[in-house]
């Protein structure tokens, strides 16, 4: 056989291989019930949906794994809540995250798709609530899928899942809680110079991705009132404690940390009527508190019932964060509480508040898992 003839018989295969393999991804099952996608509406309910990361992305999902293999939401996962499941459990009769469903393909799969233009799957897959599109690892260039965030682009996918009832989102709401791990892993940088171009970089691409986020959804469904949650202190985090203990270096973090909340909460300032900001380093300061002038940690505890909530790490509801560093049944019961009283402030929606009471029981009695 020729050099020709051998060079033409290995672009065939190719070829063929790379037509078979397009033919799996559009065909292939997504765990999507047939006829069942967008289910009806509960009887009075807001639709919600979320894009995220880690910290909406909810514990008791069955298919991703956190660290080594262990359950997202620790090893007490079945009794540990995200503040989703916390909203859905105490006010799924309100707010509609859409059913509880293990959905999803492969990026390579949900990829295809998109390119024809056929229904849109969620990618990475993941049990979840069917609005929830936050995940693991997300970060802001995951929201439009921008640059290498291509493969899991949240917010298109999200429109066109909701594109399918527009109806239904004539009232909804979008919460939008990402940037962290953008953001985090640079304290050494905002401790050092607050004002450098690494972090005011970070800030511009997170309220670029963010803004384009907002005007996709919008253009599509003028009437959804969106919610964007600010950043938290990672300098508070258990596993910081140690560092930082200087007036200079808390002041600094503290400057950098303003100035990215400031610019989310601009994006809300600019259409009051529409978009809201959670001021989730406030929160966590009126609970918690926050380091001492000299950077000394000076937190407080928090009373849950009959709980103590302390700012440490570890799997019991008596701990603010989780061992792998997420938030605890507390911290997220207490969220989900003023993410809720968020949204009834800023947008007059008609939600029953969450009493403190409620919070106590919850977290003193978790219920059963939401699937």
């Amino acid at each position: 056989m020729s050099f020709r003839l051998l060079g033409l018989l290995v672009v065939s295969i190719i070829v063929a291989l790379a037509a078979v393999a397009f033919a799996v991804a559009l065909t292939r099952d997504d765990g999507a019930p047939p006829g069942t996608f967008p289910p009806p509406a509960p009887p009075g309910t807001l639709p919600i949906a979320v894009v995220g990361d880690s910290n909406s992305h909810s514990y008791q999902d069955h298919v991703a794994f956190w660290r080594g293999g262990e359950a997202r939401g620790g090893p007490l996962h079945d009794r540990t809540f995200q503040w989703t499941e916390v909203l859905a459990l105490l006010r799924g009769n309100e707010l509609d995250f859409g059913p509880w469903v293990r959905w999803g393909r492969p990026w390579w799969s949900a990829f295809a798709r998109d390119l024809v233009g056929l229904p849109p799957s969620r990618s990475p897959i993941k049990e979840d609530y069917l609005y929830n599109f936050a995940y693991s690892g997300a970060a802001c260039k995951e929201l439009m899928g921008d640059r290498r965030g291509l493969r899991f682009p949240q917010v298109p996918r999200l429109i066109a899942l909701m594109n399918a009832q527009p109806e239904r989102w004539r009232h909804g709401v979008v919460v939008i809680y990402m940037g962290l791990n953008d953001w985090a892993f640079r304290l050494d940088t905002m401790a050092r110079d607050p004002d450098s171009p690494e972090l005011r970089g970070a800030i511009d691409y997170c309220t670029q991705q963010i803004t384009r986020s907002i005007h996709a959804i919008h253009a599509s469904h003028p009437s959804v009132r969106i919610l964007v949650s600010g950043w938290v202190n990672e300098a508070d985090d258990p596993q910081q404690l140690d560092k930082y203990r200087d007036a200079v270096s808390s002041t600094n973090i503290r400057k950098a940390l303003a100035r990215a909340n400031a610019a989310l909460r601009g994006i809300a300032e600019a259409d009051p009527k529409r978009i809201a900001f959670f001021d989730a380093d406030a929160w966590f300061i009126e609970r918690w508190g926050m380091r001492g002038p000299d950077g000394e940690p000076s937190t407080r505890t928090v009373r849950v019932g009959s709980l103590v909530v302390t700012n440490t790490l570890g799997d019991e509801p008596g701990n603010a964060l989780l061992r792998d560093d997420h938030a605890g049944l507390a911290w997220n019961a207490m969220w989900a509480q003023s993410m809720l009283a968020q949204l009834r402030e800023s947008f007059g929606l008609p939600l029953t508040p969450i009493t403190d009471e409620e919070v106590a029981r919850f977290v003193e009695a978790p219920p059963s898992a939401p699937n």
